[in-house]
């Protein structure tokens, strides 16, 4: 059902409208899912210790990985997906990021059940969980991923789909913005945020200055679970596995 009440149907199917053409302003009932989500981040907000950090990672290195896997007949995978991979490798490493808070108490999970930001009609947004997600190899990532896709638009997605991530990740896909603050999905203790594409000069190896490619990224943390130096620091290792990959890092993954 639409949320907007702008058009609503007169008497024998006419509309109204201003006999001077201007628009109606445009009413959207803060209720059902929509509702329900606006709840969910006002309590996020109000309940926890929220603090972001910001950087930025060269994509160098995941672009050659890319040309490589075109070079060897394989098909290259999207920026996207190696993030995702990485992110979740480097969540191994860093077990106080892949946790949830609840009741006092703070729970470390061995495996990562990965949450996907997918935006549905209306504006609206869910995270569902893609479950042991460091089983998942590259080559089949991508299917997981249109699989929850298509679920979320769809409406199939269990509660426990919608509830069972451990750590979000949130992309903005093709977007002048590069870094932004995203909001902790309750009860886990630090979702990542993935901004846009952008040209930058940085420092060479030389003294002088080179062109990248650089993609901004956003963490934010509970700082009552989470403290600054493990958040930088999961950051840290995540841009170093991001710019310092190997071009055949995953041809095992993407040959299967």
């Amino acid at each position: 059902m639409s949320l907007d009440t702008q058009n609503a149907a007169a008497p024998g199917g006419a509309a109204h409208s201003p006999a001077d053409g201007r628009r109606e302003p445009r009413e959207i009932p803060l209720r059902g899912m929509r509702g329900m989500i606006a709840t969910k981040m006002r309590e996020s907000l109000q309940s926890t210790a929220q603090l972001t950090h910001h950087a930025g990672a060269e994509l160098g290195a995941v672009q050659a990985l890319r040309a490589h896997c075109r070079s060897a007949g394989l098909a290259p995978p999207s920026v996207q997906d190696i993030l995702l991979r990485l992110v979740v490798q480097t969540l191994q490493d860093f077990p106080a990021l892949n946790a949830t808070l609840e009741d006092n108490r703070i729970t470390e999970h061995p495996v990562v059940h990965l949450g996907l930001a997918v935006p549905l009609p209306d504006d609206l947004l869910v995270a569902p969980a893609l479950f042991d997600a460091q089983s998942v190899e590259l080559g089949a990532l991508p299917g997981a991923r249109r699989d929850l896709v298509e679920q979320a638009r769809a409406g199939k997605l269990s509660v426990r789909e919608l509830t069972g991530a451990t750590f979000t990740v949130s992309n903005l896909g093709r977007s002048r913005v590069h870094h932004f603050t995203p909001i902790l999905n309750l009860p886990q203790v630090a979702i990542l945020g993935i901004g846009g594409i952008e040209a930058r000069v940085v420092p060479d190896e030389a003294g002088g200055v080179r062109s990248a490619e650089v993609i901004g990224l956003s963490l934010t943390f509970d700082h009552r679970a989470v403290n600054g130096a493990p958040a930088a620091a999961f950051l840290d290792r995540l841009i170093e596995r991001i710019e310092r990959i190997a071009p055949d890092a995953f041809d095992h993954e993407l040959r299967c």
